[in-house]
């Protein structure tokens, strides 16, 4: 099993920086890739940002490319998604998600606020 903690989610205002963190535990060592994703009020969860686990390639929706940005610390077990220039249509509970190679995400954590003020 593997379990997953994001943190670092609040209120900011248009224009501010967040940086969100993942951390994971227990079955680390058969992660391929981990994500991010959110999900808005009445919307469904769309995918934000993905890195690989092992050669660190990264991949983002069209909507954060140039504003977030993802890292990994192996060593820790962590995932950051850095957003910078928020938005307030970037407003949602971002949740982490870890695919162990499966091409799946199947295992989340709890997810975390993030509100944008305009």
């Amino acid at each position: 099993q593997l379990q997953l903690q994001e943190s670092g989610g609040g209120l900011v205002q248009a224009g501010d920086s967040l940086t969100l963190s993942c951390a994971a535990s227990g079955r680390t060592s058969g992660i391929s890739t981990m994500a991010w994703f959110r999900q808005a009020p009445g919307k469904e969860r769309d995918f934000v940002a993905l890195i690989n686990w092992r050669i660190s390639g990264t991949y983002f929706a069209d909507s954060v490319k140039g504003r977030f940005s993802i890292s990994k610390n192996n060593a820790k077990n962590t995932v950051s998604l850095q957003m910078n220039k928020l938005k307030p249509e970037d407003t949602a509970v971002y949740y982490c998600g870890a695919n162990l190679g499966t091409g799946q995400y199947n295992y989340w954590g709890q997810g975390t606020q993030v509100t944008v003020s305009s």
